[in-house]
């Protein structure tokens, strides 16, 4: 017999009924039933409930172990009797009688509970992650995280892509996100860097003429902590391809994302390759206040500042010729709410930082409140029939400047959705999010520069760059957005060094800056460059939304806090005195090195 098991704590069937096994795993739970001690014996595969019987040496051990503990146990398997059978356990048929016990670990008094699925302090459960990570739910979610990522690694091979890793130690880059510095022990005041993401080398593995590549890429970032992005460090689906168009991109990674969710969706809808939907950025801001749009609202935003120009409603008059924009967005079948239902919604809306939410009710037809009042039954008609509404649907109106009303508007819609109850229910909804600006204006600096990825192609090329106003130039930039949750940014790269050194001028970099900042792509793409193009979705979001849960956290083995702490390792540290002379390097002021222990 195995020295420790001879099955593992789901294996067991009625089948099994009289053979003697052994078992190991973690003592779960325990109850004692009248001098007869029932455990639920816990691995990584499941349960098994474990009887010791009354005046045995078996109960009088285990009944001496804290729950946790971890022992190896001989016994027979033996038939649940009626009510006794449990159908929500795998095992749930059987029940293991206990001739012997080894204690093979003996469990201190917990931090925090194991089983149940109780809340419980986040500090508590960072530090003791390894306890937390025994909980059924998050055990789970790990576990759903290495299928998600063998899932699309197989994907990927079959869609005809090769895995590669790239460097981990590289140039700190201008671009971005803070680094992660790495000091060189070696050139003492030079450091490395962690990458942000593999971007460049990935590019420049086109260059060395491979053609389609991908790796689970690790990436660090020094941001701060949100519910749907870990600090310090991230995982995503990193792919690149050569001689292709924005369409072959889609193509390629359709049938692996919507494969993916389809596969552990668990019987929930989801998108078909071939169907995501396609919304230009402009449109996006538009129709859903957002560039991340959640494709299970059904609510669209509509601009009616011209229905309010030279109209009775005076202050939206004002503000629509002073160039503010009007956002409207509808209330469907709200002829039953009270007044309080809308004046509920203005106070959220200044709750959340905005002036106001103006509205209008409408019931059978019949217009109620101030706006509605001042801008007259014809105008409002003549507003509702072009938002397509009916008889019963009110309206929220959000005015102001235009990124500030799209912005009220696109929470409005949101609000509106939830309070009513509008939002599909087990769906996963997909959309690529195409034609990005290429350059914007940055009020602060006063100047024009990119506004999402300086390496991505502008459409119409360098003719475009030399003849068009840069804020009127579209890039080949794409995002793939999953029920208001953005996966990945990518685009078409730009591979043509006299197209980069004019996007760069355009944005205030000389010829001289690129060259120096940028040293490894430029001049590689001076030796031939194929045309290319990839994405890089978020692993860690992904499985976020598999598994339904609201934090990243939830589905990472071992996450630091918001504070990007590792609660249970103690990083960041100080290092000793010795080991900053090493790398060359005095630290001033507040975090002195540690003084080293004897």
């Amino acid at each position: 017999m195995h020295a420790y098991r001879t099955h593992t704590c789901a294996q067991l069937r009625a089948s099994d009924v009289g053979e003697t096994v052994r078992l190991s795993g973690w003592i779960h739970r325990k109850r004692d039933h009248g001098g007869v001690l029932f455990i639920d014996l816990r691995d990584h595969y499941g349960l098994t409930q474990l009887v010791a019987r009354a005046g045995s040496d078996a109960l009088k051990l285990l009944d001496s172990l804290r729950v946790e503990s971890v022992v190896t146990i001989d016994g027979e398997v033996v038939g649940r009797e009626g009510g006794a059978v449990n159908p929500k356990l795998a095992t749930g048929d059987i029940e293991v009688i206990v001739h012997s016990v080894e204690v093979q670990s003996n469990a201190a008094e917990l931090p925090m509970p194991v089983a149940g699925e109780a809340e419980y302090p986040e500090d508590i459960r960072l530090k003791y992650r390894y306890l937390d990570l025994r909980r059924e739910r998050l055990h789970a979610n790990i576990m759903l995280r290495s299928n998600v990522i063998a899932s699309i690694r197989r994907r990927m091979v079959e869609q005809g892509f090769t895995e590669f890793q790239t460097p981990i130690l590289t140039a700190s880059s201008p671009e971005g996100a803070r680094d992660y510095l790495v000091p060189s022990r070696v050139h003492p005041g030079k450091f490395y860097a962690l990458p942000q993401a593999p971007q460049m080398f990935k590019q420049l593995i086109m260059v060395a003429g491979f053609d389609r590549y991908f790796q689970i890429a690790p990436c660090f970032r020094d941001e701060d902590a949100r519910a749907d992005r870990s600090p310090g460090e991230f995982y995503q689906l990193d792919f690149e391809m050569s001689f292709v168009t924005q369409d072959d991109v889609f193509n390629a990674i359709e049938p692996v994302l919507a494969g993916v969710f389809e596969e552990f969706a668990d019987g929930k809808a989801v998108t078909p390759a071939g169907e995501f939907v396609r919304i230009p950025y402009k449109e996006a801001l538009l129709k859903y206040g957002s560039d991340k749009p959640d494709l299970r609202n059904p609510l669209l935003i509509s601009d009616v500042g011209e229905h309010f120009r030279g109209s009775g409603f005076g202050l939206f008059a004002g503000l629509v010729e002073k160039g503010a924009a009007v956002r409207a967005v509808p209330a469907p079948n709200t002829a039953d709410k009270s007044r309080k239902f809308f004046d509920e919604m203005n106070e959220w809306a200044r709750g959340e930082g905005f002036a106001g939410l103006g509205y209008a009710t409408r019931k059978g037809g019949e217009w109620g409140g101030p706006i509605a009042k001042n801008h007259g039954t014809e105008g409002m008609d003549k507003l509702a029939e072009a938002m397509g509404l009916g008889p019963d649907d009110g309206i929220f109106f959000a005015a102001g400047k235009e990124a500030e009303a799209a912005k009220l508007a696109g929470a409005a819609r949101t609000r509106v959705a939830e309070q009513l109850d509008l939002i599909e229910k087990d769906a996963f909804r997909f959309c690529w999010i195409v034609d990005f600006p290429m350059y914007e204006y940055d009020e602060e600096a006063k100047k024009v520069d990119f506004s999402h990825n300086p390496f991505s192609m502008p459409q119409g090329g360098l003719e475009a760059l030399e003849s068009k106003d840069p804020l009127d130039i579209l890039a080949w930039q794409y995002d793939i957005v999953c029920n208001g949750v953005e996966l990945s940014s990518g685009a078409i790269r730009n591979h043509r060094p006299d197209i980069m050194y004019k996007a760069f001028e355009i944005a205030g970099y000389t010829a001289e800056e690129v060259d120096t900042n940028f040293p490894g792509m430029i001049g590689a793409f001076k030796f031939g460059a194929p045309p290319h193009g990839g994405s890089a979705p978020g692993i860690d979001r992904i499985v976020m939304l598999l598994a339904g849960e609201p934090n990243i956290r939830e589905v990472v083995l071992f996450p630091m806090n918001q504070k990007a702490e590792d609660l249970m390792m103690n990083a960041p540290a100080p290092v000793t005195p010795k080991q900053l002379k090493e790398l060359g390097i005095k630290i001033v002021g507040e975090g002195a090195p540690a003084k080293p222990q004897a």
